[in-house]
């Protein structure tokens, strides 16, 4: 069985169509290109690992994702420098933190706020009940392009 930087594929095991991987990390290899439980490597797919509103974010061209809100207009190019890794291939770059010279290119789709998050407070005997609730603002991001530093 060959490994990452090797080119190579790897059975999941998954008997039926459609059913998820077990571990977080391969769902989200087999979202960027493996199919009915294969997860394959090194067939030129560029992906970039970023940083944006304190999260990370694995990104290809094409993907859309959703981020923290950034102040930017809808139909707005963005460029986000905070580029962790880039690999196109077997051809892997990791920065200390960040690339020098890499960045992410993308266009701002829309803004909106994610669905309800329900806050309760309780205390039993005390005849206090809080609610509360909260949606997060986001923007919609599609990738255009990665460039490697």
């Amino acid at each position: 069985m060959l490994g990452p930087g090797q080119g190579g594929c790897q059975d999941l095991g998954l008997t039926r169509p459609g059913a998820r991987a077990t571990m977080p990390s391969l769902w989200a290899t087999l979202n960027h290109g493996g199919a009915n439980g294969r997860v394959c490597w090194g067939r030129g797919l560029m992906y970039a690992v970023i940083q944006t509103g304190g999260k990370q974010y694995r990104v290809a061209e094409g993907d859309r994702l959703k981020v923290e809100k950034l102040v930017a207009d809808t139909g707005a190019n963005i460029e986000l420098d905070k580029v962790l890794m880039v690999a196109d291939g077997a051809d892997v770059k990791v920065g200390k933190p960040y690339l020098d010279g890499g960045k992410v290119t993308a266009v701002v789709e829309s803004h909106g706020r994610g669905k309800k998050v329900k806050i309760i407070k309780f205390r039993r005997r005390k005849h206090h009940l809080r609610r509360q609730g909260h949606r997060q603002w986001f923007t919609e991001l599609k990738v255009t392009g990665i460039q490697a530093g």
